[in-house]
């Protein structure tokens, strides 16, 4: 049975047609609360997290694949387990958890996301909070450290290797820094930004931090085991890599492009905690990126400038 306290409409940030948020985003104060399937948990949302895939899908990117209108969007969930389907085994009502929604972004869409009061998950995607962190924190996590994590592994990078981190100061890059040195082993992490965020790359752990405004990442005589685009320069980074090295792309220039896509999974999650926990790898949140959920279109269109340092976020949710 539904705990009482569930209502049975809510508060939601919706779309019905494709464009920019400023111009197709609206709050919608009656949504339906989601059926929890059978394999998934409800979860009363407190923080998430914006991504570059959440408008680039609300503009119509997967129209090819999409769900149909309305949908309501957002990837990264943080929040209490408040009931769970006939299914779940790890979950109970009460529980911290947080998450990436959709597990497969760009051929399995999904129609309703996490900016909403209430979203219902599949329990494989969540994994418990760590206790170290706050909600807001853990929101910032899910989609932009499993990329990380996931393409790593992907390029079989390893201890002892190096690696170039394109776009170090954005959500994914930030993990990157911190994920190849901290948990990979590297030997050497470098790392791309503008002049203001050198000092933030260093503290994260890189060896060398390269301002874009003022060299070429490509005519260092240094070339890397591995050069991590999060920005999508691949035509300047295959100059950057070692000859049988691997340059690995996650920014699509077209829904059909080759690129890294993130399985999202519970699991990277749980691997990740100890890490998370210990603080060797730290959740990292622009300065100016918390948003209430009042001003989610406002969110989008700072995540839109790509001045974001980290992670933006849409909290408290109400």
């Amino acid at each position: 049975m539904a705990a009482p306290s569930i209502p049975s409409h809510i508060k939601a940030w919706v779309y019905s047609e494709y464009g920019r948020a400023v111009d197709v985003l609206k709050l919608d104060q009656n949504v339906a609360v989601p059926q929890v399937k059978e394999d998934q948990v409800l979860v009363k949302v407190v923080a998430a997290a914006l991504n570059p895939i959440d408008y680039k899908k609300m503009s119509g990117f997967l129209k090819d694949t999409d769900t149909p209108f309305p949908t309501v969007t957002g990837h990264d969930v943080a929040g209490v387990v408040v009931k769970v389907g006939s299914q779940v085994k790890n979950f109970k009502v009460g529980d911290e958890v947080y998450g990436d929604m959709v597990e497969k972004a760009l051929d399995h869409p999904r129609q309703f996301g996490s900016l909403a009061e209430y979203t219902a998950v599949e329990e494989k995607l969540l994994a418990l909070k760590p206790k170290n962190l706050s909600f807001v924190e853990a929101a910032s996590l899910p989609l932009a450290t499993e990329t990380a994590y996931q393409g790593l592994e992907k390029a079989g990078f390893s201890a002892g290797k190096s690696i170039l981190v394109l776009g170090g100061a954005g959500g994914v890059g930030t993990q990157v820094i911190q994920l190849a040195k901290h948990v990979f082993g590297a030997s050497k992490v470098a790392a791309t930004a503008s002049t203001a965020k050198l000092e933030l790359l260093k503290s994260l752990g890189a060896d060398l931090a390269i301002d874009y405004t003022k060299e070429n990442f490509e005519d260092l005589p240094e070339k890397f085991d591995v050069v991590y685009d999060a920005v999508g320069q691949s035509e300047r980074a295959v100059k950057a890599v070692k000859e049988g090295g691997q340059v690995l792309k996650i920014v699509p220039e077209t829904p059909t492009e080759s690129v890294f896509v993130l399985t999202s999974n519970g699991s990277s999650l749980e691997k990740l905690k100890p890490y998370l926990e210990s603080g060797k790898v730290k959740p990292l949140i622009d300065p100016k990126g918390r948003f209430p959920f009042s001003k989610t279109v406002e969110a989008f269109s700072y995540l839109e400038t790509n001045r974001a340092t980290g992670k933006v976020i849409v909290y408290p949710i109400p």
